[in-house]
């Protein structure tokens, strides 16, 4: 099948789709008639290869750029993707996609649009497969698992959502390589104030090296030893195919990877958040070795501490701190804050137009822009990455640029009065925030609701308006909530000791009690 009218109608539709962010219902109408418009049964996929291909295409390219469009028309391209997938190797079509576009304008357009090509060939063989799947054609049997990376699942997602905006930082990288370079083997942590970017730093090291990682989230309760051995030592085995390491500790598990290491290389295992940790008392954080094979680096990652914090003695082995507060580094991360501002003003889909409609309302020039906001920032990205979109949502069309609010706790507690929940009808808002705060890990409305005897309704009207702030996760098919970042976490626990909230935080603790002792009855 010819696939050039396919792609023509999908690039009709590509940058409408783009800049709107369709939602899911809207997308289906749309892969819907666009399957009907060649003629394909929507329910009923075709049972050849051609026709899949092109099935799935449609279904892939609803909401993509016309360069990616462009790139699956490829016959090239095509026969690639059947050859990875007959052979079940998709890393192997990664690899031809690449030397594909070396050298051509698109290979630039890309990069340009920051659009991260693994994912999208991920994405594309994920979706072949469940056309395949519901041809019911044993051509294209048995399926091969189309995974094109080494992320460990329970994080990939939030890689994902971290790097997608990333930018600068290059002095980090810059200097963990030096350390790596001038030692056989050690620790090297990033200490910086929340929201600095010390999770998206880890995260962007991750994507771009595929280093073994573990993400301390307090909020999800990932963050105790036994949770971080079992997750690296599954990562370790898996990659470096060790042998009756099932129980092993860590520093066996380095033992034995250190043996498997090829020449001229070494392995970085990278772990965020060391600040969020809960352990008893005694050892190093995580129970991370005193000692280190030769050619093993630990990319770390906390909040400032205080000595007795620290946690981590390895006496005979190189560690060396980079504080992103640090005065060398105030211009530095100065100018990566206005490289992330200028993307959200320039490149971004989904706020670039709205952001730019709010300046240009205001006759105030780019530069200026970029310049104020980073100053109010604070060299904080977390306050950007709430602030930029409000501004996009229209949460400041009545403020000025000088109006907006300095640094990232200023922030929060803004958008505090702005909801009114000092006032007392606001009671019940509050409460349902500290039950988030006290439960410690994500649970579903329907739980909140009867904790704080309300109706389901009214407590998902609330999760609804500060939604930016929760994080929403599917659990055992439930939809549950938690605190976001750390940052807006202990926000609200300095809220809660105020006097006027002292009372109503102990009527918390009382209702989670009566929660809990009623459903162990």
């Amino acid at each position: 099948m010819n696939i050039d009218p396919v792609v023509n109608a999908l690039k009709s539709i590509a940058k409408p789709a783009a800049s709107l962010v369709i939602n899911q219902a809207q997308r289906n109408e749309t892969v819907v008639r666009t399957l009907k418009q060649f003629n394909f049964d929507p329910v009923q996929p075709p049972k050849d290869v051609d026709g899949v291909y092109v099935y799935s295409l449609i279904e892939y390219g609803v909401d993509k750029p016309e360069v990616l469009l462009n790139l699956f028309r490829e016959r090239e391209i095509k026969n690639a993707f059947w050859s990875a997938y007959t052979s079940n190797n998709p890393l192997g079509f990664y690899k031809v996609v690449e030397k594909f576009l070396q050298g051509k304008d698109s290979e630039y357009d890309i990069r340009l649009m920051r659009i991260e090509l693994r994912l999208e060939l991920e994405e594309f063989g994920e979706i072949f497969i469940k056309v395949a799947k519901r041809s019911k054609s044993i051509e294209f049997e048995p399926f091969p698992e189309w995974n094109l990376d080494e992320y460990p699942a329970e994080f990939k997602s939030l890689i994902i959502e971290k790097i997608r905006s990333f930018c600068g930082r290059k002095f980090v990288f810059d200097a963990f390589k030096q350390f790596c370079d001038k030692n056989r083997s050690g620790y090297f942590t990033v200490v910086g104030d929340a929201g600095m970017g010390k999770s998206t730093i880890a995260a962007k090291y991750v994507w771009d090296n595929k280093s073994p990682c573990y993400f301390n989230i307090r909020s999800d309760g990932r963050n105790r030893p036994e949770l971080f051995l079992e997750s690296i030592r599954k990562q370790l085995i898996k990659r470096y195919q060790l042998q009756n390491a099932e129980k092993a500790n860590l520093a066996d598990l380095l033992e034995q990877v250190s043996k498997k290491i090829p020449a001229g290389e070494h392995i970085v295992i990278v772990v965020d958040a060391l600040d969020e940790v809960e352990q008893e008392a005694g050892g190093n954080l995580l129970d991370l070795p005193p000692s280190l094979p030769e050619r093993v680096y630990f990319l770390l990652t906390r909040r400032p501490y205080t000595r007795d914090k620290k946690r981590l003695s390895a006496p005979d082995v190189a560690m060396e701190e980079l504080d992103l507060r640090g005065s060398q580094y105030i211009d530095l991360s100065r100018e990566d804050i206005k490289e992330y501002i200028r993307f959200f003003l320039n490149i971004d889909q989904d706020y670039k137009n709205a952001i730019r409609q709010w300046i240009e309302d205001r006759k105030i020039s780019d530069n200026y822009f970029v310049e104020e906001v980073a100053t109010k920032s604070e060299n904080n990205f977390m306050y950007l990455r709430y602030v930029l979109p409000g501004i996009a949502k229209g949460e400041y069309n009545d403020l000025s640029l000088k109006q907006l609010p300095d640094g990232l706790q200023e922030y929060y507690q803004n958008h505090w009065q702005r909801m009114s929940m000092e006032e007392k009808p606001q009671e019940v808002k509050v409460f349902i925030l500290f039950i988030l705060v006290e439960v410690g890990t994500p649970i579903p409305c329907e739980m909140i609701a009867a904790i704080a005897e309300q109706d389901e309704y009214d407590v998902q009207v609330v999760l609804d308006e500060w939604v930016e702030y929760l994080k929403l996760q599917n659990i055992k098919a439930e939809n549950c909530y938690g605190i976001y970042h750390a940052s807006f976490l202990d926000f609200l626990k300095a809220k809660r000791v105020l006097d006027s909230k002292r009372k109503l935080f102990q009527e918390v603790n009382q209702h989670i009690a009566d929660y809990l002792v009623s459903k162990m009855a």
